[in-house]
C-alpha cells in the first residue's frame, strides 16, 4: 500500500510523469469516515472520466474541525489504506487543511471532481483547475448514503 499512498511531493511528481505520458489525472477528495456504496460508486464514476484517479483526504484534525469532536470514527491511515485498497483508486494523500486548495495548487490535476450535493462554482480549487485547462465536474449524487446518515442509524441501533 505505501507505494499509493503518497506524500504530496510524491504525489506531484507522480502525477507530472503521469501527464507527460498523457494520462488524464482525476482529483477528488472527500473525509471517507465510513466507506459506503455511495462512496465506490462516486469513486468508480470519476474514474470513468480520466486514466488515473487520485483521492484526497481529510486528516483527522481537519475531520474534526469540519464534522465534530466524536469524528472521525476511523483513523486517517485507516482510511487513506482503505482507500488505497480499492481498485479505481490509483493514488492516497492526506492533507490537514479544512479544504483541499493547497493540495490542488499543488498538484494542478487535469478533472477535479466533487459528489453532486456541490455545483461546480462551489467545488474548491475549481477556479485554479480551469485556469490551468482543467476541467471541473460535479458528479451524480447517490441517494440515501452519507456517513452522518450511517452513524445516527448505528447511535440508534
Amino acid at each position: 500500500m505505501d507505494k499509493i499512498i503518497l506524500d504530496w511531493e510524491f504525489l506531484a511528481e507522480k502525477l507530472t510523469t503521469w501527464q507527460q505520458m498523457g494520462y488524464e489525472v482525476v482529483f477528488t477528495n472527500g473525509c471517507f469516515d465510513i466507506l459506503h456504496v455511495g462512496h465506490i460508486h462516486y469513486l468508480a464514476e470519476a474514474k470513468s472520466l480520466g486514466d488515473r484517479l487520485v483521492v484526497g483526504i481529510n486528516g483527522d484534525d481537519s475531520v474534526r474541525r469540519l464534522k465534530g469532536a466524536d469524528r472521525p470514527f476511523n483513523h486517517q491511515m485507516d482510511r487513506a489504506i482503505l482507500m488505497a485498497a480499492l481498485e479505481m483508486v490509483d493514488a492516497v494523500t492526506i492533507f490537514d487543511q479544512d479544504t483541499p486548495l493547497e493540495l490542488i495548487t499543488h498538484i494542478t490535476p487535469d478533472l477535479l471532481v466533487k459528489g453532486g450535493d456541490y455545483t461546480v462554482d462551489q467545488i474548491v480549487g475549481a477556479e485554479h483547475v480551469l485556469s490551468h485547462g482543467g476541467e471541473v465536474r460535479s458528479l451524480q449524487f447517490v441517494e440515501g448514503y452519507s456517513t452522518s446518515k450511517m452513524a445516527d442509524k448505528i447511535k440508534c441501533s
